[in-house]
């Protein structure tokens, strides 16, 4: 857990600039040997900082806090009106995993959990998710539908969607969506997409909704990371740390207005947004399933979501997602 003492010394460090120790002291009433204690349990959270005789102590790349009340003031009128509860949390393990612990309680619905610092974040075929605290976005949407799971089949495209569409107010050219739940830019991995659905087979059903999305990661935390990946931070420049709050509020509004209009209009809605970003499109890949090995070309996705390949010997095949992983060659 991230103390009280902790979290008022990183409100102070969030700035980027020097602090001495003897002024953190003196505003926290704590003594130096404290601050310097404090301070390497920084490291265990994923944040580096740097310490200069003379100058004190600074973080390596400055944050913008996450703040409940910011974020609502960029929430639409209709996440405001939908939204039941908005939790934002110092630490978790994993955002999913809580929001899938609360929806055991039938009353709870429309429910967001935004985390600081995952323990143990997670993407897609249980891979790990490096989630260092403050930099990134880790969030979860919780969402219940009372037809039975087989309806909210290809709402992970239609979420890919509404990512691309907060992520459009921020002007960057090349970012595309890598079938079926990674945002991408020029073939590096900027975040993730990661439903969790249950049930009933006949309704109703609920589905968790997690996104993580890659705002500054340092060198060393990206060492667990085992394909080419990039940050906003490189793609928008330093200060996209200072519109952390703003861009979890789009990103919640695109999400909802995608997760309320879903029942009525379903994938069908999304599959020409989702074909525009498509950045798998025409592009040779390998596809492995289990052991299976499979090469060919991506020849885009069908009404349904699966993905289209061509085969070297011209046979065209469809593929759920399910347990596929597709590598561009």
């Amino acid at each position: 857990m991230v103390s009280d003492t902790l979290k008022q010394l990183l409100q102070l460090l969030a700035d980027g600039e020097f602090h001495s120790g003897t002024e953190l002291s003196q505003t926290l009433g704590i003594s130096r040997t404290s601050i310097w204690k404090h301070l390497q349990t920084l490291s265990e959270l994923g944040l580096e900082y740097v310490a200069v005789t003379g100058k004190g102590y600074r973080l390596t790349q400055a944050l913008q806090l996450l703040d409940l009340e910011t974020v609502r003031c960029h929430l639409s009128e209709r996440s405001q009106q939908l939204l039941q509860g908005f939790e934002i949390h110092d630490v978790l393990d994993s955002t999913n995993a809580y929001l899938m612990q609360l929806a055991r309680n039938p009353s709870l619905n429309r429910q967001v959990c935004v985390a600081e610092h995952q323990t143990a974040g997670r993407g897609r075929r249980g891979r790990q998710w490096v989630s260092p605290f403050g930099h990134n976005l880790y969030l979860s949407v919780l969402w219940r539908y009372q037809r039975d799971p087989s309806s909210v089949a290809g709402l992970s495209l239609a979420i890919g969607v509404a990512v691309m569409r907060a992520l459009k107010r921020l002007g960057i050219d090349g970012l595309g969506l890598k079938w079926p739940n990674d945002i991408y830019y020029r073939q590096q991995k900027l975040g993730g997409i990661l439903l969790e659905v249950s049930g009933e087979s006949s309704g109703p059903c609920h589905v968790v909704v997690g996104l993580g999305l890659n705002l500054f990661l340092a060198p060393a935390q990206s060492t667990a990371i085992l394909q080419p990946w990039t940050d906003l931070a490189t793609l928008a420049g330093a200060d996209i740390g200072k519109l952390r709050n703003q861009l979890l509020a789009w990103l919640v509004n695109e999400i909802i207005d995608v997760l309320a209009d879903y029942d009525n209009c379903g994938l069908n809605a999304y599959l020409d947004p989702w074909r525009a970003y498509d950045c798998l499109y025409q592009q040779a890949v390998t596809l492995s399933i289990g052991e299976q090995v499979i090469e060919g070309t991506v020849a885009g996705i069908d009404d349904n979501g699966f993905l289209l390949l061509m085969t070297p010997d011209g046979v065209s095949k469809r593929y759920a997602s399910g347990e596929v992983s597709v590598k561009i060659r």
